[in-house]
């Protein structure tokens, strides 16, 4: 039997919620699974407190051959280096540019001859 560490989905629509179980790996999503080892809440604003793991029994199902799927593995990589931001940050803001200068004096407009007179 080949083992995997990977998420099921729970929650409701348009607000997802995963936990991450120890699962066959011909079981469905939403098979049931030998052990859960952790949370993963997207919603969750702090990055840091998104995901949840019991890292003392991922690294035993890993020792005995268990294999995470991706998002997992990603997830179990940033736990262990806690590390969150891996997103570049955002460029500064360019200063905002001062608010033009009012005229001094506006000249008055100069007249123009008139087109449609008549000549004498």
């Amino acid at each position: 039997m080949s083992v995997r560490i990977r998420m099921t989905r729970m929650g409701r629509k348009h607000r997802p919620f995963y936990r991450i179980v120890i699962i066959d790996r011909q079981k469905a999503r939403e098979g049931k699974s030998i052990e859960e080892v952790g949370t993963y809440d997207p919603m969750v604003k702090d990055k840091s407190a998104r995901v949840k793991l019991k890292m003392d029994r991922i690294e035993y199902w890993q020792s005995v051959g268990a294999t995470p799927s991706d998002r997992v593995a990603t997830l179990i990589k940033k736990v262990k280096n806690n590390r969150w931001t891996d997103q570049v940050s955002a460029p500064a803001l360019t200063p905002q540019k001062p608010p033009p200068a009012p005229a001094a004096a506006e000249a008055p407009a100069e007249e123009a001859p008139a087109e449609g007179g008549e000549a004498s």
